[in-house]
């Protein structure tokens, strides 16, 4: 039987040709040239500003904090997952006011690894992995965070996470194609991909449309420039992590670090980057969270 699966590359390449070849012809059919280079100027990738849950550090209720969130200009949150609460909540407080829940971060992936020399932790990280892939679905969102394992000795070093990782990530493809929801790998200090070749050529060898990167601008500043990892994974970038990072200050306000922000916003231009950005920094109550709103866009060159 013929296999009718889709390559994360091909599918990639197929949404983007048939969006061109459609806009074109579309525009063609009553507009010349002109138009359509204005139209193209006009059309400008889109950033969205988000807020991990875990910042909003204010007294009262779900809806309250979602409420802040809006009023602060953010356009959506990240939960957690598991996830402790009332789902129902969460999703009365986001149909409230019209924010998004975007994804969900698994928050066990760092103690109960997919790369763990224990194949009973890895099903159980795998199981773990399966729930947060369904939490996001009840949320409306659209992608886990994922770190897919750590170094931690001979029993497991770099390869053994690559190849248990990806063994562990492949079982959960066809829940996550079904629900429509991709699982993406964020990139930290875990002794695992720290050049931006080791993420791309890890993320080709799962080759799925359904996992893509995570990319978190800071985490990378101390290995090498954030804008040249931006360009060599280039459309394997799903979602932005927003923090900063610097040799003299370690992790600081957003701006503040070492992070060279337009050579960042440059390189996301080059890639067509269009999605969702997250601080994930320190949090605080309602004069902090709108603090971090306006770093965000002055750092990455958005409309407050």
């Amino acid at each position: 039987m013929k296999d009718h699966t889709l390559t994360r590359r091909q599918f990639s390449g197929m949404a983007a040709g048939a969006f061109a070849a459609t806009t074109c012809s579309q525009l063609l059919s009553s507009k010349g040239w002109a138009e359509i280079r204005d139209y193209a100027r006009k059309s400008r990738a889109k950033i969205y500003k988000s807020v991990k849950w875990g910042m909003i550090n204010i007294d009262g209720s779900v809806l309250d904090k979602f409420k802040l969130c809006k009023e602060l200009g953010y356009d959506g949150i990240e939960l957690i997952s598991p996830w402790p609460h009332s789902k129902d909540d969460i999703n009365n407080a986001s149909a409230t006011t019209s924010l998004p829940v975007h994804g969900v971060v698994d928050m066990k992936h760092w103690n109960i690894r997919l790369s763990s020399p224990d194949a009973k932790v890895r099903d159980e990280g795998r199981g773990i992995l399966e729930q947060a892939i369904r939490d996001a679905d009840a949320f409306g969102g659209d992608s886990v965070l994922l770190v897919p394992g750590a170094v931690k000795g001979d029993d497991e070093n770099h390869d053994h996470v690559w190849q248990r990782s990806i063994v562990e990530i492949r079982k959960v493809l066809p829940l996550a194609s079904r629900l429509g929801v991709r699982v993406l790998i964020e990139n930290v200090w875990n002794g695992f991909c720290e050049s931006p070749e080791q993420l791309r050529d890890y993320l080709d060898e799962i080759d799925s449309p359904w996992v893509g990167a995570y990319f978190d601008i800071g985490n990378v500043v101390k290995f090498s420039p954030s804008e040249n990892w931006i360009r060599i994974l280039g459309s394997r970038i799903v979602k932005l992590d927003v923090k900063d990072w610097g040799k003299e200050n370690g992790f600081c306000k957003i701006g503040d670090g070492d992070v060279n922000w337009p050579a960042v916003c440059q390189a996301l231009q080059e890639i067509r980057f269009s999605g969702w950005s997250t601080a994930e920094v320190a949090g605080g109550d309602q004069d902090r969270l709108h603090e971090i709103r306006t770093r965000m866009d002055r750092v990455l060159q958005l409309e407050a």
